[in-house]
């Protein structure tokens, strides 16, 4: 009981993110409107994507240290799981940018950084799969993911920021913060942040289990 605590946690802000998210009253904002509810879910999305990703290019450092094959299983699941959050992060704001821009898809720089970086990564799951050799597989995806989360930290945060763009906090256009947030949304914001992270841990960590036992049954 005492280690599954976190995860009745993860269910409760989680049900407490969708409820409010969904039925709290949110401040009536030109053009954005109702929309302005994506911010529970497309933001701390690409927050619980960014954490399953430092997560894994932590673990591939610590398997190239120290050729845990255990270190290689956890930085392939919190990547699958980064890469599940990220496209789910795309779609939410692509469903945002239809009301607020007027097209699901306008090439924004921030749209086509993100794009590019989860293309990045998805070479990642191909290079995995193209090598037989389990060694050599972990130990080559293990420098790749490395380089795959030095590449995707400028795509998403530093270009966009250098040339015009629509997305809030880049191209000079104000972030979130600086739009009439009021307390209620800035609890459930932060809720979300927390609880959409603690639910991609635990999908990762049962992952990560079944692919041990997987290899258990293989010997």
């Amino acid at each position: 009981m005492r280690k599954s605590w976190w995860k009745v946690v993860t269910v409760v802000l989680l049900v407490y993110v969708i409820t409010g998210g969904l039925l709290m009253e949110v401040p009536r904002l030109n053009i954005l409107n109702e929309t302005i509810r994506a911010l529970y879910f497309h933001v701390p999305m690409w927050f619980g994507m960014i954490i399953m990703l430092v997560v894994s290019m932590v673990y591939s450092v610590k398997y190239l240290r120290s050729s845990n094959a255990l270190y290689d299983t956890i930085a392939l699941e919190f990547a699958n799981v980064g890469i599940v959050f990220g496209i789910f992060g795309i779609l939410t704001g692509m469903f945002w940018a239809q009301f607020a821009w007027g097209a699901w898809w306008s090439g924004d720089p921030k749209q086509n950084a993100s794009a590019i970086g989860l293309l990045i990564y998805l070479a990642y799951f191909v290079l995995r799969g193209s090598l037989e050799d389990r060694e050599q597989r972990a130990r080559i995806a293990a420098v790749y993911n490395i380089f795959a989360f030095a590449a995707l930290i400028p795509l998403l945060f530093i270009l966009p920021r250098l040339t015009d763009s629509l997305h809030p906090g880049n191209g000079g256009n104000p972030g979130f913060n600086a739009y009439d947030l009021d307390n209620r949304m800035r609890r459930v914001f932060y809720t979300a942040v927390i609880g959409w992270s603690l639910l991609g841990v635990w999908i990762a960590s049962v992952r990560v289990r079944i692919r041990r036992i997987e290899s258990s049954l293989e010997l």
